[in-house]
């Protein structure tokens, strides 16, 4: 048996989603973890052959896929597939069906399992919903042996002309029963993270899902996944957290060192949960000596935690502020003040840990030209290493698209697909998107282009390969 996982071109002539963390166009690639797992998985429990074909990264004309498709000979497809890709993705798809019309095609990630329906072009489309090792594996194992579906928890599929959707999956109780991702499906390709500034990089989780209730949060795309299908059976409650053990961790790390992988970054929705578990990943990192990087909320930043981070070669620490107005943190359910950023950059300054503040414009209808102005001189007062500003979308399947939808905020009545980097698609009470639009430009300009920034970023990178990718990086984020 063969199974493909396809990363298909951009039909929509923007800029390629990025579908790791699923909520932004590519700035610069990174490798999907969750996919790779998920190939590892069906890998060891089918003992098939599993091919990842990505016509994204290194970029391919869309010649290639037709050329792929028609003469490829895969038992299966699948396709990781989110918010910002999934039209896309359906125009694939059609393509496919020129040349391959029976041959499976299934879809995960948390843009088929919110658009269930939009995915389901014939007979032979399937959607695994949620968290996808398990139910993907059943579904497999069921259309290979010729057996009914109505059994196979968590996933979608049409029946007699009408979608069918199965009951749900249980979340997996053991993170450490997953094989690692199966990184040696990527090749030769080469993957750079500008805020590690050195390689070979990779990423790798620790954990599953996040606890907190900010009304516009979409966390990583698997995450994502997870929660929708999860509140969606469960009034509305938030999935439980899977971690893995730091043994587990620290087995992976002790392969990807033998591999020659020198920087990792963490895509965890929240990196850091006490000083208990953050002292025991501290020391596995140590023991290796790699470079590493993480997401983490500001109350979770303690001066011990600071101290462990800085010796165990943290090179930065993604901060998700949002805002510097105590009343728009209240609104968005954040759980944190401004001085609650204050003090967690000021420890992580103190122990020379670099940080990069997530700012994002317009999660709140309190927003105003004065609280984005305002914070965005506090945000640069600060002095950290990075901060990224991004104009929030209204995703369905968050707390703040029910919000906006019902009070007429998102232009033209309904989400779609935007560049969160640059567009806006939100005119709320007090501030336009095209107002938040030229904040953002006008910022980023002043921002980046900055001898303050160039100067302190251009002095940190290992190789020229590097400074290349962060350039390319840069234009990426201001022009395209």
């Amino acid at each position: 048996m063969k199974i493909t996982f396809l990363v298909p071109p951009c039909y929509d002539n923007r800029q390629p989603a990025e579908r790791s963390a699923g909520c932004t166009r590519i700035v610069y690639p990174m490798i999907n973890i969750y996919e790779l797992t998920l190939a590892a998985y069906l890998r060891e429990n089918l003992l098939c052959e599993c091919v990842l074909r990505d016509f994204v990264y290194p970029l391919l004309p869309q010649s290639d896929y037709d050329e792929f498709v028609s003469s490829d000979d895969s038992d299966f497809y699948f396709i990781w597939s989110v918010n910002l890709s999934i039209t896309s993705d359906s125009h694939a798809l059609a393509i496919l069906r020129r040349y391959r019309k029976e041959t499976p095609v299934v879809f995960v990630g948390p843009g088929p399992t919110f658009y269930s329906s939009k995915c389901m072009a014939d007979a032979n489309v399937y959607v695994v919903r949620g968290e996808p090792e398990e139910s993907a594996l059943e579904l497999v194992r069921s259309l290979a042996m010729h057996q009914p579906l109505d059994g196979v928890k968590g996933i979608s599929y049409l029946k007699d002309g009408k979608l069918v959707s199965n009951p749900p999956r249980p979340l997996a109780k053991n993170l450490d029963s997953f094989p690692f991702p199966a990184r040696d499906l990527l090749g030769d390709r080469i993957y750079h993270n500008p805020k590690l500034k050195t390689g070979p990089y990779t990423t790798m989780f620790t954990s599953r899902n996040c606890p907190y209730h900010c009304i516009y949060c979409v966390p990583s795309s698997l995450t994502f996944a997870r929660e929708i299908e999860y509140k969606a059976n469960n009034g509305g409650h938030k999935p439980t957290i899977g971690f893995r053990t730091p043994e587990s961790v620290d087995k992976e790390l002790s392969q990807l060192v033998a591999q020659g992988y020198k920087a990792i970054g963490f895509m965890d929705d929240n990196f850091i949960w006490n000083e208990q578990r953050t002292a025991a990943l501290c020391a596995i990192f140590r023991k290796y000596g790699i470079v590493w990087g993480c997401q983490a909320r500001v109350d979770a930043i303690t001066e011990p935690i600071a101290r462990m981070l800085s010796e165990s070669g943290c090179r930065y620490v993604d901060l998700g502020v949002e805002s510097f107005d105590a009343e728009i943190l209240k609104y968005v359910k954040k759980g944190i003040t401004p001085d609650d950023i204050y003090r967690a950059v000021g420890l992580l300054k103190k122990y020379g840990v670099p940080v990069k503040l997530n700012i994002l414009i317009g999660c709140s209808p309190l927003e105003t030209r004065e609280t984005v102005k305002h914070t965005f001189r506090e945000a640069k007062k600060l002095n950290v290493d990075q901060v990224m500003f991004n104009i929030v979308s209204p995703f369905p399947g968050t707390e703040y698209y029910g919000i906006c939808k019902e009070n007429g905020w998102i232009k033209g009545g309904e989400y779609r697909p935007t560049d969160v980097q640059q567009e806006s698609i939100l005119n709320l009470p007090h501030l336009t998107a095209e107002e938040m639009e030229r904040l953002l430009f006008r910022n980023n300009l002043s921002y980046y282009l900055s001898p303050r920034f160039i100067a302190k970023q251009i002095v940190r990178f290992s190789s020229f390969s590097e400074f290349k990718a962060s350039l390319k990086a840069l234009k990426l984020k201001l022009f395209h």
